[in-house]
């Protein structure tokens, strides 16, 4: 497969600086969604990138290191899960992704965007459905976003312990139920991620 593709037809339509843009927990009961944005250099892949939830978490850190080190710029932005209970998920996760382009120093003129829709950039944007294993740039930031979340999630683990998030990330497992069940919600809960469960609606 080509995982140079999109990057290759944004280059013919005369962009120059791609950068790829994806985020990271958009699922979860608690804790923020973050995005992150990359650029690769022009037709530059990182061996070994893929889909981040397709690797394993050990070969996602040794990728995080390497796409780092490889890339032109990286950034990443989050949304908070108050920001998420205000405005909703999907416009939290474009919140975090505008602030991702935002804080890199090299500015892109086209980003190539994870999904169906495209978080209204001040630049030329466009959704790639599953970009995240058919685009190097979208790769990259896949792998950096998931990283940086999951790395916050083992420190609110240690802040949190009775939640044990260091097992399930904030994601809704059988095991993040009990532990809402026995102690309630923590300050990095999602409240409208819970109303049905917590009886509020």
């Amino acid at each position: 497969m080509d995982w140079l593709e999109y990057e290759n037809l944004a280059y013919a339509d005369g962009f120059e600086v791609v950068c790829g843009i994806d985020e990271a927990g958009r699922g979860p009961l608690a804790g923020p969604v973050y995005a992150a944005a990359v650029i690769l250099p022009k037709g530059h892949i990182v061996e070994g990138v893929n889909d981040s939830k397709k690797i394993s978490e050990k070969k996602r850190d040794m990728l995080y290191d390497k796409i780092i080190e490889e890339c032109v710029d990286y950034s990443i932005g989050v949304a908070t899960e108050k920001e998420i209970d205000e405005i909703n998920i999907l416009q939290a996760t474009f919140l975090a992704m505008r602030r991702a382009v935002e804080g890199l120093s090299v500015k892109p003129d086209i980003a190539l965007i994870d999904g169906n829709k495209t978080p209204n950039l001040d630049i030329e944007q466009r959704a790639i459905i599953k970009g995240d294993s058919k685009s190097a740039n979208i790769s990259a930031a896949s792998i950096i976003a998931k990283v940086s979340r999951d790395r916050y999630m083992l420190e609110m683990a240690e802040k949190y312990p009775e939640y044990q998030f260091e097992k399930h990330k904030g994601y809704g497992t059988k095991l993040h139920y009990e532990m809402i069940e026995k102690y309630g919600v923590s300050p990095i809960h999602r409240i409208t991620f819970l109303k049905k469960f917590l009886g509020n609606e």
